[in-house]
């Protein structure tokens, strides 16, 4: 079978920020990187998945609703995967993920669909604080990002 490109990236070599992973058809790929891999330090349960909640209905309200396609966690628990239509300019994609970030960080109240267990299927697993946490870490590493800064560094499968 073939790799996939996401296992052709070094991830030795991977930092901190937002990156194009891929290009099918109309459809892009970003990968929000939140922790560098392999260092032994992780995104949790509980926030991940508040952030989830957050970042999905932020960017399904946004005046991007119709070209958002995905907005969810890696299993290894270092970042998100963010797939929106290509009509959506990177640097869009930048300033979107941007005021999400600042949209998570500054959220008060309940979480958006984790009420009760017809809305969630793990609707207790939650924590705002970690979430708010995680969203403030990475809009700082992503406040002053471009679109030249999205080529995963040292790697042969820069798009």
């Amino acid at each position: 079978m073939e790799r996939i490109t996401s296992f052709c990236i070094d991830h030795d070599r991977l930092k901190k920020g937002l990156y194009l992973s891929r290009i099918d058809g109309d459809v892009v790929t970003y990968d929000m990187r939140m922790c560098v891999p392999n260092q032994g330090v992780y995104l949790e349960n509980a926030g991940l998945h508040t952030f989830e909640h957050l970042l999905a209905t932020y960017v399904r309200n946004s005046v991007y609703r119709d070209q958002v396609i995905y907005a969810g966690p890696m299993g290894c628990r270092t970042g998100f995967y963010f797939l929106c239509r290509d009509r959506v300019s990177k640097q869009e994609v930048i300033a979107l993920l941007q005021a999400a970030c600042a949209f998570i960080k500054d959220f008060e109240g309940e979480i958006p669909g984790a009420s009760c267990s017809a809305e969630c299927g793990n609707y207790l697993d939650h924590d705002l604080q970690q979430a708010k946490r995680y969203a403030q870490d990475y809009l700082q590493v992503i406040q002053a990002w471009k679109p030249e800064d999205m080529i995963y560094e040292d790697s042969d499968k820069a798009l």
